[in-house]
């Protein structure tokens, strides 16, 4: 465990732990929304400020975990503690509770190592499996391959296009991508 970090373990996979997110998470979260390449496809590589962070975002985040049926924003690290960055998993606002969304963000040290979709697979599982989840889906810009194959490797498919709704930010121009799995093609590929 890094730095003290407080830790409710949520999900364990075999190179990842999902954990609650803490305050104790702040310096980890700022480093992360600073990095211009992480967040190239949010807000055009700007970042968050701590204060943001501290006062606002993060304590946003962290109440989803007060809301009932088990979904919520959870800090990814490796097993030796390491921060990797955060999945969730979470119905937005106005969205049917058996809906829920799945997104990530995570260090660039993390990309290209398969972590996001083990993640990502992980959370689609528990979805299903234990929070009577009807479908799950996540969205990304079209531009953003990265998160498109993710989505692909989680058993998703392509939903629809439709217009980037952001700050206008390059590639906001492709528009954006929803991927979805029901139920019953998530059971089917589980065969």
């Amino acid at each position: 465990m890094a730095r003290g970090v407080s830790r409710v373990v949520v999900v364990e996979t075999p190179r990842l732990v999902l954990r609650r997110l803490s305050m104790d998470d702040l310096d980890d979260m700022v480093a992360l929304d600073s990095d211009p390449e992480v967040m190239r496809y949010v807000t055009g590589g700007a970042g968050t400020s701590r204060e943001d962070m501290r006062d606002d975002l993060l304590p946003h985040l962290m109440r989803y975990d007060e809301r009932p049926g088990g979904y919520g924003f959870l800090a990814a690290e490796d097993h030796a503690g390491t921060f990797l960055g955060w999945f969730h998993l979470r119905p937005p606002p106005g969205s049917p509770p058996d809906e829920p969304e799945l997104g990530y963000r995570l260090n660039r040290a993390a990309w290209g190592r398969g972590y996001a979709t083990e993640g990502a697979r992980a959370l689609v599982d528990r979805a299903f499996r234990d929070l009577g989840a009807r479908r799950v889906w996540a969205s990304a810009m079209a531009v953003n391959t990265g998160s498109v194959r993710v989505m692909e490797k989680c058993g998703m498919r392509l939903v629809r296009r439709f217009a980037f709704s952001g700050e206008p930010i390059p590639g906001a121009e492709e528009g954006d991508v929803e991927y979805a799995i029901t139920r019953e093609e998530w059971e089917r590929a589980a065969g």
